[in-house]
């Protein structure tokens, strides 16, 4: 990804009889590419962590599926936007993911608030989550969505030490009803190297 790439404009959207054509191969490449971002943290969380890429693709993927043309194009610049990191960041979708409608409900109904319990740990450095301005994340009753966008805004000297390959970084949620913590390993900490300036 160009470095400057921080926001997605109308000039990097690839007309859609273009991307019919192509779609197959790039989904094959941004679905790769994906992979050493996607981190499952316990039985029901899983991280995406967005860029930049992944970003243009669900645009792409969008403007595909509804076909809504320019009036589309704006709603979702403004929607996915937010979510390229910005060069001090790492942002993340994280999804709690239950089959069972009766059990993701309960689940959800005692986890209010989770978003605010996300965190991860450079070297024992302590860098909470930031939820997404402007979504809905836990409701007037206590109930969490299932869907939550976040930020990891991070100093200088933390990228540094995330950028030096050498650094203990973990991903966790702190939360009373579900608290676990994993390990970055080497394949998903490079991927997210690149998402600093």
């Amino acid at each position: 990804m160009p470095k400057e790439k921080r926001t997605i404009q109308k000039e990097d959207i690839m007309p859609l009889e273009i991307y019919t054509i192509q779609r197959k191969e790039l989904r094959k490449k941004i679905v790769d590419f994906k992979k050493n971002r996607r981190i499952p943290l316990g039985p029901y969380a899983t991280f995406y962590f967005e860029s930049y890429e992944t970003m243009l693709a669900q645009v792409q993927e969008m403007l595909y599926i509804e076909k809504g043309g320019d009036e589309q194009l704006k709603d979702e610049l403004t929607a996915y936007n937010p979510l390229v990191p910005n060069g001090k960041e790492l942002t993340a979708t994280l999804m709690f993911e239950i089959d069972n409608p009766v059990s993701r409900a309960t689940f959800l109904g005692k986890v209010g608030g989770i978003e605010e319990k996300v965190y991860m740990k450079v070297d024992g450095e302590l860098i909470k989550a930031v939820p997404e301005e402007d979504v809905d994340r836990t409701s007037a009753e206590g109930k969490a969505s299932s869907v939550q966008f976040i930020h990891f805004k991070f100093n200088d000297d933390q990228i540094k030490k995330f950028k030096s390959g050498s650094s203990h970084i973990e991903l966790g949620i702190d939360h009373i009803e579900y608290s676990h913590s994993t390990k970055l390993n080497e394949a998903t900490i490079e991927s997210l190297v690149s998402d600093f300036n």
